[in-house]
């Protein structure tokens, strides 16, 4: 089980280095059904994790001041607010129930991947109508240097999308980073790679709530098991970070979306065979 562990949490933060988002997805179905753990303490487990994970991605960022602070805060603590919800939620679904529900969520995400990989998002850091004598038609706009216009409208709209991020990622124990990416370029008009480093952020604070009130409902959470599953996450991680400036990412998404749909398909199967 030593190993496994260290294992599987390589599996999860190398797809999270190479992504920067969506990574989370493996945890819960490696920890059930690899290390046999219960479908409630492998959503704590993942949350503990992953959260750890990204935070060895986003210290450096942070340091290099890729991570848009106002925004990723604004976002994360929306975030926070949504994550005990979800782990409330959690304990209100049956277990099989919930492993069905977060198969769900990884078609879902399978196909944002897709997507994504076949059309990918132009952001230049600021939106298409900044600038324009006719009326805005995003809710969030940026200035011509890239300064986010932060207006109340703005802010209802990340307050909201972070608070949905918030509850997926305490339900199912995901960092949330396949929602958070796509919208801090959609809707906030954010760069990519700011987008990237920012989730990260975003997933440390969320992840942090989302493992306290966990915590607080009474679930257990094996330390051992966390530890090295966090340990492989951090050289996942790296390894990931390199092999994604080397090959190109809409190749590398398609394969991630790929993988997502079949380990989905699992998650089914043994589900119903249960």
């Amino acid at each position: 089980m030593f190993g496994q562990a260290i294992l599987f949490g390589t599996i999860v933060g190398f797809a999270l280095g190479l992504t920067g988002g969506g990574g989370g997805v493996f945890a819960v179905p490696l920890l059930v059904y690899g290390l046999g753990i219960g479908p409630r303490e492998a959503v704590g487990i993942s949350l503990a994790a992953v959260g750890g994970t990204a935070l060895s991605g986003a210290v450096p960022r942070l340091i290099r001041r890729e991570v848009e602070l106002r925004t990723g805060l604004l976002f994360a603590i929306a975030g926070m607010i949504g994550a005990p919800l979800g782990s409330y939620l959690s304990t209100l679904i049956p277990e099989s129930l919930l492993l069905l529900l977060f198969a769900c969520v990884m078609f879902v995400v399978a196909q944002r991947m897709w997507a994504k990989a076949t059309k990918p998002t132009a952001a230049t850091g600021t939106c298409v109508t900044e600038g324009q004598p006719s009326k805005d038609r995003s809710a969030c706009q940026r200035d011509e240097d890239g300064r986010l216009r932060l207006t109340s409208r703005c802010a209802r709209l990340l307050v909201a999308v972070g608070l949905a991020t918030g509850v997926l990622s305490g339900l199912f124990g995901v960092g949330g980073g396949f929602v958070i990416v796509p919208a801090l370029v959609l809707f906030s008009g954010m760069a990519m790679h700011l987008a990237v480093a920012t989730s990260l952020f975003v997933i440390v604070l969320i992840s942090i709530s989302g493992i306290t009130s966990h915590l607080i409902a009474g679930n257990d959470i094996s330390i051992q098991t966390t530890l090295l599953f966090m340990l492989g996450g951090f050289v996942g991680m790296g390894i990931g970070g390199v092999v994604a400036k080397q090959l190109k990412g809409p190749t590398l998404q398609k394969v991630f979306a790929i993988a997502v749909v079949l380990v989905a398909c699992f998650v089914i199967f043994k589900s119903v065979a249960l």
